[in-house]
């Protein structure tokens, strides 16, 4: 591997990034406590895309980590998790949206949160609102009650400098975010970095 170039994402924002087999994408929390929605597309195929339910199900699991694929809405990997720092990450909730603001929050600000800037990223492949899927939620700590299922959004767990490093498995178009949501970030929106370490 190389020595890349660290990038960063300002607060509530994306960027989208091109991925060959073997290539790793690094993401950083740099400040701590901040959330990066990841979503990524097949490049032979952009039907084909990053499946949180493939994943849990072949998993078995809900918190994914070192050693564990993501797969495809296919059922082919598309990335292995090979490093995690923090090991806290969640697969089940979608990328926050105007809606989202408006049903949770009470905005009437009409900000595109996580869907719309992940959108924007993904312009240049024609990837629109629809085809947005429940994102690999990279820092993002979601508590469940064993009781009652009850779903709380709680402050990441990730410390300054955290990090996860995800090997691609295909070529990839691959987009993240410094997330929108109050609730995902504590209150305070952050940047986050991440570098592609390319393969050879």
């Amino acid at each position: 591997m190389n020595n890349p170039t660290m990038h960063r994402i300002p607060p509530c924002s994306a960027r989208a990034v091109e991925l060959e087999t073997g290539d790793e994408l690094v993401i950083v929390d740099p400040e701590g406590q901040q959330v990066s929605d990841l979503v990524a597309f097949s490049r032979d195929d952009l039907a084909e895309y990053l499946s949180s339910g493939r994943s849990i199900d072949y998993a078995a699991k809900l918190w994914l980590s070192t050693g564990d694929l993501l797969y495809s809405n296919r059922s082919r990997p598309m990335f292995e998790i090979v490093d995690d720092t923090c090991g806290r990450h969640d697969f089940t909730l979608t990328p926050c949206s105007k809606d989202t603001f408006s049903i949770i929050y009470g905005e009437t600000e009409n900000r595109p949160g996580c869907e719309g800037n992940l959108v924007s990223a993904l312009e240049p492949y024609g990837i629109t609102t629809d085809r947005i899927p429940i994102a690999f939620n990279v820092f993002m700590h979601v508590a469940f009650d064993p009781d009652t299922g009850a779903v709380a959004v709680k402050p990441p767990l990730s410390k300054p400098g955290d990090r996860i490093r995800l090997r691609a498995l295909m070529p990839l178009v691959a987009a993240m975010t410094a997330c929108s949501a109050g609730q995902s970030n504590n209150f305070r929106y952050k940047p986050i970095d991440f570098a592609v370490e390319r393969a050879g």
